[in-house]
This record gives C-alpha cells, sequence and structure tokens, in this order.
C-alpha cells in the first residue's frame, strides 16, 4: 500500500460528501450525522435508494472481473473511489490477477483516513492512493505515473462519479466540466486502455431524481443526471463492449458471483466498458 498527500485533519462535517452519502447507503459506517440526513432525505424520496447503490456497486464488481479476465488488464486508475467497501476494487482485480496495479484516487479527508488500514493488496501487485480532485486530471495522471505504466493499458474507472460534476457551464469553465475532464483523460491513455463509467439517468422517473437533484443542491453538492445520449458521449471515439450502453443491472449478470436479485423496477444508472482503439 502506497499513500499520497494528507489532509485527514481536512475532515469537514458540517457539510455532506458524495462518496460518505453512498457509504451510508451501502450501510457503511463511515460517514457523519450530516450524511445520514441527506442521505435519509433522498431514501425518503425514493425508498430504492439503497437498492440502486448496491447495484452500481455490484457494476463495478462485474466490470473489473470482465476487465481481468476477457480483457487481461493488470493496471487501474479509479477516480472517485469513495470510502473503501468490501469487497473493493483491487480485492476484486487482484483475486484473479495478484499483480494488478491500483491507484486509487478521491478528495474526501475521510478516504485517505481509512486508506492505510483498508486498501492493503496483494504483495505481488501494488495498491496506492491519491489525495487529489478529478478536476486535476494532469495532476492526477502524474502522481499515478509513480504506480502505473502509461505505456501499457490502463482501465480508467469512473464508478458513479459524473454525475457529480456539471457539464462546464458559466463560472466553471469547459476545461472543467465532466465531458472535457473524459477526454483529457482518456487522452493520456495509450491504445488498448478501457474506460469502465456508471452515471446517474432522469430517463426512468425524472420527477424523483430531480427530487434528488434538489436534495443535494440544499446540501451544497452538485447533482447532474443525463440522458443515455447524455452519457454516450464519454465514449465518444471508443469501441464500446457488448451489451453497450445499459442499466448497470443488464451490464453481464452472468458474471455476478452470488446471483442478482430479479428487478422488476428499473436500475436509473447507466454503465458501460469500452476500449481505445
Amino acid at each position: 500500500m502506497t499513500g499520497y498527500g494528507s489532509g485527514a485533519d481536512r475532515i469537514d462535517t458540517t457539510r455532506p460528501h458524495p462518496a460518505r452519502v453512498y457509504d451510508w447507503f451501502l450501510g457503511g459506517k463511515d460517514n457523519y450525522p450530516v450524511d445520514e440526513e441527506l442521505g435519509r432525505q433522498i431514501a425518503g424520496l425514493s425508498p430504492d435508494t439503497k437498492r440502486i447503490a448496491r447495484h452500481n456497486r455490484w457494476f463495478m464488481h462485474r466490470a473489473m472481473r470482465w476487465l481481468t479476465g476477457e480483457a487481461g488488464i493488470r493496471q487501474f486508475l479509479d477516480i472517485g473511489s469513495g470510502i473503501p467497501t468490501e469487497p473493493n476494487l483491487h480485492q476484486i482485480v487482484q483475486s484473479a490477477a495478484p499483480d494488478a496495479r491500483v491507484v486509487y484516487v478521491d478528495n474526501d479527508p475521510i478516504v485517505l483516513a481509512h486508506a492505510e488500514a483498508l486498501l492493503s493488496g496483494t504483495a505481488e501487485g501494488v495498491t496506492a492512493y491519491l489525495d487529489a480532485d478529478v478536476r486535476e486530471p494532469e495532476r492526477i495522471l502524474e502522481l499515478a505515473a509513480d504506480v502505473i505504466d502509461f505505456d501499457r493499458p490502463v482501465a480508467l474507472s469512473l464508478i458513479a462519479l459524473l454525475h457529480f460534476v456539471g457539464d462546464g457551464g458559466e463560472g466553471e469553465g469547459n476545461r472543467e466540466g465532466a465531458y472535457a475532464l473524459v477526454e483529457r483523460l482518456v487522452e493520456q491513455l495509450p491504445a488498448g486502455s478501457f474506460l469502465v463509467l456508471s452515471q446517474l439517468t432522469g430517463d426512468f422517473d425524472p420527477e424523483n431524481v430531480e427530487k434528488g437533484v434538489a436534495s443535494y443542491a440544499a446540501g451544497g453538492v452538485t447533482l447532474v443526471p443525463r440522458s443515455h445520449r447524455g452519457v454516450s458521449r464519454f465514449f465518444d471515439g471508443l469501441e464500446v463492449m457488448e451489451p453497450g450502453l445499459v442499466q448497470v443491472v443488464d451490464w453481464h449478470p452472468e458474471l455476478s458471483l452470488g446471483g442478482l436479485p430479479v428487478e422488476t423496477q428499473p436500475v436509473p444508472i447507466y454503465g458501460a466498458v469500452a476500449r481505445k482503439p
């Protein structure tokens, strides 16, 4: 385990943070009353919120199994990693490929506070953590190069992250918009690399999703649901793997080790894995 940066003393318990709210949705304990309060508000608007969060997590597990197995990837850059919840990404990939190298990136100090204890990997591989923000792609890539060889294929993981990043409107700057950030990251990856991404959508339940947007906004957090076409834009110039951009529950359910519950309601998160030619 390698750690970069510091900041455990910067934990702000007066405002909710997306990583900690997500931890609460998943049943974790690494959150604060302000995070639980927002989580309960959102769950009150949509009782399916915890179910949706679990499906997003399970999508990540299946995507990592596919990348280590079918695609043979051994290097992983996970931006917006969130608070470690077992099994975490490095545990999934290193159980299949012990020599896999994983770099986690997040900007929440509570993630850094837990990183040393919770992100221990295999002796053959490397597991590292960067204290950085997705809006700093060049810095992320520069620091990650201490662990990752960017002359060899890399899996870039952006799981449930980009709906917390705006499109680069007035006052934000296009360079910090979600599409520009993804483009800047992907253009630095070698051919044969992969982008794995999941993103909230309002396509199936727009009314409740908009209520969730308002709840996050009241807590000072940006939430940007995107349509199927809007999410597809992140994969421009890439080869999207089968079954394409789908609800996360429909992405290779056969790769689930324990089986997935039968769903009769939509899971309003799109997910896909795409290869850089």
